[in-house]
C-alpha cells in the first residue's frame, strides 16, 4: 500500500501559511485597528484578500505534478488538505469580519452580535471535484490561485449580506456601497458601484467575479431601530425581544 502523503504535506502547508500570518504586515495593521476600535469592512476584506493570496502562495509552494503521486491529486488528498485550509480561512476572515461588524454596530448604538455564516462547503466539494478529476495536477493548479482568494473575500461579503438582511429584517435602515477599484474597472463592477439602502440592495452587490477587487462597504445607520410594520421607532418591550435574538444565525 502507497504511503499517505496527505498529513506531512498538510503540516507542512500549515506551518507555512502560519509563517506567512504572522510576518504579514498587512495582517498585523488590521489586528492593530481592530484593537483600537477604527476598523471597518474596508480592513476586512484588505485582510481577506491578504489571507487568500498568502495561502494561494502556499499552495504554489508546496503543491505540483512533482509532489503529488502519480503527478495528481487524488480525492482523498484534495478533500482533506482544501477542507482544513479553506476551512482555518473562514474562522480567521469571519472572526475578523464579525469584529469589525460588532464595532460598527457599538458605534451606532446597537447591542447586537454580529450575525455568522457557515463554511461554503459547496464550493469547496466543487473545488475538490475538480481538482481531483484533473489527470495531471499542474493543468488544474490555476484553481487554487485566484479562486483561492475570491473564496477567501466571499466570506466577508457573505457576513456583510448577512447583518445587512438581519438588521434591515429589524427595521433599520442600514446603506451598502460597492466601490470599484483599479484603472479598468469591468461593465458589470461599474454597473453596481453606489451607494444602496435597505432593501432596496441587489443580491448583486455581494458578489464578485474572480481577480473582482471591489471593496463593499457598511453604515448600520444611526441605530433608529423601528417596527418593520407599523414603521414607528419601537418599544422599550420590542427592543428587548430584539436583544434576545442576538444569537441570531442563518
Amino acid at each position: 500500500m502507497a504511503e499517505d502523503i496527505t498529513p506531512a504535506l498538510l503540516d507542512k502547508i500549515q506551518r507555512e501559511f502560519s509563517l506567512g500570518l504572522n510576518q504579514s504586515a498587512k495582517v498585523n495593521s488590521v489586528q492593530s485597528k481592530l484593537t483600537k476600535g477604527t476598523a471597518t469592512y474596508l480592513d476586512a476584506q484588505a485582510y481577506s484578500i491578504e489571507l487568500g493570496e498568502l495561502l494561494a502562495k502556499v499552495f504554489k509552494n508546496n503543491l505540483s505534478s512533482d509532489t503529488l503521486p502519480d503527478g495528481r491529486m487524488y480525492f482523498n488528498i484534495a478533500e482533506r488538505i482544501l477542507n482544513e485550509t479553506l476551512g482555518n480561512n473562514h474562522q480567521l476572515i469571519s472572526t475578523v469580519t464579525k469584529q469589525v461588524q460588532e464595532l460598527l454596530n457599538a458605534k451606532a448604538g446597537l447591542g447586537l452580535k454580529s450575525v455568522d455564516v457557515p463554511v461554503y462547503q459547496s464550493k469547496i466539494k466543487s473545488l475538490v471535484n475538480r481538482i481531483a478529476n484533473e489527470e495531471n495536477f499542474d493543468d488544474i493548479a490555476w484553481m487554487l490561485n485566484e479562486p483561492v482568494v475570491t473564496f477567501s473575500q466571499n466570506i466577508v461579503d457573505d457576513i456583510l449580506k448577512a447583518n445587512v438582511d438581519f438588521q434591515g429584517k429589524s427595521g433599520m435602515r442600514p446603506t451598502v456601497t460597492r466601490i470599484v477599484h483599479g484603472h479598468k474597472p469591468c461593465d458589470w463592477c461599474r454597473s453596481l458601484a453606489g451607494t444602496y439602502h435597505y432593501p432596496d440592495v441587489p443580491t448583486d452587490v455581494y458578489k464578485r467575479h474572480d481577480r473582482c477587487k471591489c471593496s463593499v462597504a457598511y453604515d448600520p445607520g444611526e441605530g433608529k431601530l423601528q417596527n418593520v410594520w407599523t414603521k414607528n421607532l419601537i418599544t422599550p418591550e420590542e427592543k428587548e425581544l430584539l436583544e434576545q435574538r442576538k444569537t441570531y444565525g442563518l
